[in-house]
């Protein structure tokens, strides 16, 4: 666990996530779903049952590569971060990395600070060897940001998202540590 202020000045904890964890993240993620349509999933669509979600932050928690962080402020979640790798030996040096930060906590530097935290994490745990994560094409902060941590543009898959009506590119994003 770790205390971290942000650009506003407000505390906040981060600590790994555990499987009691599960209702209020649900939670969290259908919720924050609705604040922007840079997610995999809208308002109310992350539909996974507690009980579920419980066994897989435990079968997490027991992986060497793989990480799930959450930052709370007063014991309310607002971020979620995680590195999940797959366990199979071919490609089990590969993480793929998440982000999701509560909107009334954006540009305060969080979302940052958790990647770098989990960017150093994976130097350290001697399996990942790359972190890979997927945007929309035209999520021009959060590719700033990538960019600027070393991440660089591996490809793009067109037409991946529908949304309302439209469809969006998805841009993949890789770091080799």
């Amino acid at each position: 666990m770790s205390l971290r202020t942000l650009k506003n000045g407000i505390g906040v904890t981060i600590r790994e996530a555990e499987s009691k964890d599960a209702e209020k993240m649900i939670a969290f993620y259908n919720r924050v779903g609705g604040e922007s349509d840079f997610l995999s999933f809208g308002e109310g669509e992350f539909l996974r049952p507690v009980s579920e979600y419980e066994v897989f932050l435990a079968s997490v928690k027991q992986e060497q590569n793989s990480l799930i962080v959450v930052a709370e402020k007063e014991e309310e979640i607002i971020s979620i971060a995680s590195i999940t790798s797959p366990q199979n030996p071919r490609n089990k040096h590969v993480g793929t990395l998440g982000i999701v930060v509560d909107k009334s906590y954006s540009g305060l530097g969080l979302g940052r600070q958790l990647m770098i935290e989990l960017i150093e994490w994976a130097r350290m745990n001697k399996q990942t060897k790359k972190i890979e994560l997927v945007t929309r094409e035209d999520n021009q902060r959060a590719i700033s940001l990538y960019k600027q941590l070393g991440f660089q543009i591996e490809g793009l898959k067109e037409k991946d998202t529908y949304i309302n009506g439209l469809y969006y590119n998805t841009m993949l994003m890789g770091l080799h540590l």
